[in-house]
């Protein structure tokens, strides 16, 4: 049994999750966040350091990093209409979201065999029959290349700079502030499209949406009038 999919792939702070997240539950799917695994290791991994007296995270083997999440049983348990990242029986869905994890993670999900333990453990859920929406950089060209629609979402740097800002409680204003989190975004954007391992790639088959001057709720319409074209009313 396999479950229907939509990706929807970008840049950093385009949007892709509260996006994936209100077009799932418009549909009735289950949101799917990928980053949420990748983060969820890397926290592992920051735990697993301080814990051997290792100052960076990187330095770990990355087997050991993944035999640590398996170990204290890192997961994706269904929770409403998503799913929740849970370490050691408990959700952590705040500590994933940590500026340390934050500054870390790239470089993690960087590592092919962590993608490899990631992208296995999306399929399988998959497999189960789930309808998802998955959200991430490589999903429409790597984790599910047969995806029943691929989506590229994205938007100017500095439009996904300010709203970045404002999910933060910071006014998004021309200030340093908005500046220096624009200059953020563009090296993060280029590490990840030039990165050797799953880089950030618009899929030959995607549909792009471009949310520079759209609203949240008109990229939500728009997107779930392309699924209802693909899966029916």
């Amino acid at each position: 049994m396999k479950g229907g999919v939509i990706a929807i792939d970008g840049p950093s702070a385009s949007g892709k999750s509260s996006t994936a997240r209100a077009v799932a539950e418009a549909l009735g799917f289950a949101h799917l966040d990928s980053g949420a695994l990748y983060r969820g290791v890397t926290l592992v991994a920051l735990r697993e350091a301080e814990r051997r007296g290792a100052e960076d995270p990187l330095s770990l083997d990355p087997e050991v990093m993944l035999r640590a999440a398996e170990d204290r049983g890192l997961m994706l348990h269904p929770d409403g209409s998503g799913f929740a990242a849970y370490l050691d029986g408990e959700p952590v869905n705040g500590a994933i979201r940590s500026a340390e994890v934050t500054r870390h993670v790239s470089a993690v999900s960087a590592i092919p065999v962590v993608r490899e333990w990631v992208n296995a453990y999306l399929r399988e859920l998959v497999r189960a029959g789930r309808d998802v929406v998955v959200d991430g950089r490589d999903i429409g060209t790597v984790v599910f290349p047969d995806a029943d629609l691929k989506i590229f979402l994205t938007a100017a740097p500095e439009t996904r700079a300010g709203r970045r800002l404002s999910q933060r409680g910071q006014r998004a204003v021309h200030t340093d502030d908005l500046t220096r989190e624009t200059v953020l975004l563009a090296r993060r954007d280029h590490a990840d499209s030039t990165r050797d391992v799953a880089p950030l790639r618009r899929a030959p088959d995607a549909l792009d949406l471009d949310t520079t001057a759209m609203s949240f709720d008109a990229a939500v319409s728009w997107i779930l009038e392309q699924a209802r074209g693909v899966f029916g009313p």
